[in-house]
């Protein structure tokens, strides 16, 4: 972990996985297993902040689909 992340000049990537939750990964290491890139990536902050625009629902994929089934 970075001491200091205001210093933090390392260039991350933004990855998804299969129940679309967002996480950040640095963009010269391999993602972690069931993770996919989705084509943004910058300084932390910047990741972070495109993260903040796109996840807007925080359930797991599999729960919105249940509870859409549970509403039908």
């Amino acid at each position: 972990m970075y001491q200091d992340d205001k210093e933090d000049n390392r260039t991350y990537k933004v990855v998804v996985n299969h129940e679309e939750q967002y996480s950040i990964w640095l963009v010269d290491q391999e993602n972690p297993l069931g993770w996919k890139d989705v084509g943004k990536s910058g300084l932390k902050q910047e990741c972070l902040d495109h993260i903040s625009e796109v996840w807007t629902d925080m359930r797991p994929l599999s729960l919105r689909k249940k509870m859409a089934e549970i509403a039908e």
